[in-house]
């Protein structure tokens, strides 16, 4: 994105927010990424950092571990690697194979599914591959320390084994010594030491010409004197010569190792990237976490949707000290590409203007901005901004001429894809003649098809607003009964300044204010009154909808809380009657179970009876006399007790009991075939055919 002026990016603060993403990095790389952040205008490597950034930001909350253990600076190692000839040292060796162990674990941690659910993180990775035989061509060599294996090579082995067999025989010989010269009262406190890489015994120095030996020096103090025994010195001599050799045998080695290596340096680099990459996608989720950010819409075109959007260091800082942000909602598209704001000094204008302004460049750098979700972003290929007093010393200009001379660049170089800020249109002139030029500057802009915020006090831009189309108020709310901002932008209308409002507020002498009044063009005192009481009763209105939509809501709940009550209701008596179907079926079962045994019994009296006669008769009583074996239930004894069966046809307002479940209740309307019956607190739908008349029996008095 190209930037008016050089200083933009410091004006709407951005370098603050490239600072506080830096203290996220750890490594080198992710660091001068975050200080050399692109402004991107093209949508898909947008739309490819934010994806990054947003799946980072899900891990983080989701406490999904991600295999980005070892954060390293190995710019000095992979350089060294890549120069015939050089030697990598242990310690080197041993960070490139954690390089290329946490490839390794990277790798493996994006199995199938997660390389569809973090299809952003994996296309990193997506273009290389893991090269095992690093790894295993380091561990052949060094081990967990960093220093060179015995087994690296036969003639290393041989040479330590021989180290270790000389020093244990100069081990025992030196104890010897120092067992003799301590009887004889020769040796100092600390008994031996090195010196020059050799081992030798410290003696006090007025003894140190009895001792036969080579003397190495004595101690600061002059008090005791360093001497190699003499019988050690053979073995003294024999043992550094070992090391020696053991020095040369590993540096071969290291050399062979490092050439090994080298072949594998151009993909060392590139895991070294990755790594940093990664460590610099964390620093942007970890960010976007602190300042709320969230992962908007964007589109391919000029555009400006922002739904609660917050200035990220502003809520930072109020954050910080306990304070609540104020959200802003704006929208600038084709068809209102310029915003005028207006209002009272210290409202908020300026602040709202470069809330659009930086958010606006941190998403075109893969930002995570701190909006609703449901925000949607454009592309911009220029932002231009002239906010504040530019006076020019080294030019000569005043404060107006400095003004118009940015006014002139944005009007020759503005087109449909710039986005500019401009604070106090007009200001540092006559207040006609400047408002004049204001209006001139914003028509040509509009002409240029470009999108911009301006603030401003002058009376002709908030007219010019109201009536050109392409063009639209906003205000900033203003408490006057308080005399406090509010910081909250009203788009559609024009802002009064509070000018006489806030003198009379601070007590400044009335009489002084209504000379002032006079001073004024009645027009426009009346014109900024207006302003101010509809601007009163707009808040006015927006609270009483603000309560209306509470009162809504909370009749919404009560809806739905009685709706549930009822279904309770509902289901209970379903389960009720459920409950007695059951219970008559259960009856019915028995009943004919009892009979399936009485017939079978009778089968056995037929086939032994010789009266066949007889069984006929007891076979015709059991089938046909069914009155002698009615059951009657709880249930119908009860109804029976309280209901007298009527019968006749039935009408609305009349008892009638149901022949299924034996319940009785009120008919309340009939449709065709079916009647509509209250019973308890609901209504239900019961054939005709199904219900039979019944009157409610008076109970008899007592004599």
């Amino acid at each position: 994105m190209k930037l008016y002026p050089e200083s933009a990016s410091v004006q709407l603060e951005f370098d603050k927010v490239k600072a506080l993403l830096v203290a996220h990095c750890q490594c080198q790389y992710a660091i001068e990424k975050a200080q050399q952040l692109r402004i991107h205008t093209h949508k898909k490597f947008v739309d490819a950092d934010l994806r990054q950034s947003h799946e980072f930001k899900q891990l983080i909350l989701n406490r999904i571990y991600f295999p980005n253990d070892y954060v390293l600076n190995l710019h000095k190692e992979l350089k060294l690697l890549s120069i015939s000839g050089s030697v990598l040292q242990g310690e080197d060796l041993l960070n490139i194979r954690k390089l290329a162990e946490s490839i390794e674990k990277i790798f493996r941690w994006f199995n199938e599914e997660r390389r569809v659910a973090y299809s952003g993180l994996w296309e990193i990775v997506q273009g290389t591959y893991y090269e095992k035989a690093i790894i295993a061509l380091i561990d052949e060599v060094i081990d967990e320390q960093g220093n060179v294996k015995d087994s690296a090579s036969d003639a290393l082995r041989d040479i330590r084994q021989s180290l270790y067999k000389k020093r244990n025989e100069l081990r025992k010989i030196f104890d010897r010594i120092i067992s003799r010269l301590s009887k004889q009262g020769y040796l100092a406190e600390i008994e031996e030491s090195f010196m020059n890489g050799r081992r030798v015994v410290a003696v006090f120095s007025e003894h140190k010409r009895v001792v036969k030996g080579i003397f190495h020096g004595e101690s600061d103090s002059r008090k005791t004197a360093f001497i190699e025994p003499e019988e050690t010195m053979p073995l003294n001599n024999e043992i550094s010569d070992l090391e020696n050799q053991e020095r040369k045998e590993v540096y071969r080695i290291l050399r062979q190792l490092t050439a090994r290596l080298s072949q594998y340096a151009a993909l060392l680099h590139t895991y070294h990237a990755i790594v940093g990459e990664y460590d610099f996608i964390r620093a942007k989720a970890k960010f976007a976490i602190d300042i709320n950010g969230e992962y908007p819409v964007v589109h391919d075109k000029a555009l400006v949707h922002l739904v609660q959007a917050y200035h990220p260091l502003l809520y930072l800082y109020n954050k910080k000290s306990g304070k609540p942000t104020v959200p802003v909602t704006v929208t600038l598209k084709e068809d209102q590409r310029i915003l005028v704001i207006s209002g009272p000094n210290a409202g908020g204008k300026t602040v709202t203007m470069k809330t659009i302004g930086l958010l606006q460049m941190m998403l075109q750098s893969g930002l995570l901005v701190p909006v609703h979700p449901s925000s949607e972003f454009g592309i911009f290929k220029q932002l231009m901004i002239h906010i504040g007093d530019t006076q020019s010393l080294e030019f000569e200009l005043s404060t107006y001429s400095s003004h118009l001379l940015h006014m002139k660049y944005f009007m020759e170089h503005a087109n449909g894809k710039t986005l500019f800020f401009i604070d106090e249109l007009g200001s540092g002139s006559d207040p006609h003649l400047g408002g004049a030029f204001a209006e001139v500057i914003l028509l040509e802009m509009l002409k240029k098809h470009s999108f911009g915020v301006v603030t401003t006090h002058y009376l002709n831009l908030k007219v010019m607003a109201g009536k050109t189309a392409g063009i639209m108020n906003g205000a900033m709310a203003f408490d006057e009964q308080n005399l406090q901002p509010m910081y909250q932008l009203i788009i559609g209308k024009p802002g009064s300044s509070y000018t006489f409002s806030i003198a009379e507020r601070i007590g400044l002498d009335k009489r002084l204010i209504d000379k002032a009044r006079a001073l004024v063009d009645k027009d426009h005192y009346r014109l900024d009154k207006l302003l101010n009481r509809t601007e009163q009763d707009l808040r006015d209105i927006a609270q009483k909808d603000k309560e209306l939509q509470r009162l809504i809501k909370e009749n919404e709940r009560l809806q739905k809380e009685m709706q549930q009550v009822m279904d309770k209701e509902r289901h209970r008596q379903q389960l009720a009657v459920l409950r007695e179907q059951n219970k008559i079926t259960q009856e019915r079962i028995t009943y004919l179970k009892d009979m399936e045994r009485k017939l079978k019994q009778i089968t056995i009296e037929w086939k032994k009876e010789e009266d066949k006669e007889k069984v006929m008769k007891q076979m015709a009583a059991l089938l046909f006399n069914r009155n002698t074996t009615k059951t009657v239930t709880k249930m119908q004894k009860k109804i029976e007790s309280k209901y007298t069966e009527v019968g006749g046809e039935v009408k609305v307002g009349d008892l009638v009991k149901m022949r299924k479940n034996h319940q009785v209740g009120e008919v309340l309307e009939i449709k065709s075939k079916r009647a509509v019956v209250k019973i308890g607190l609901l209504p239900m739908q019961v054939e005709l055919q199904d219900l039979v008349v019944v009157k409610e029996n008076t109970p008899a008095k007592a004599d």
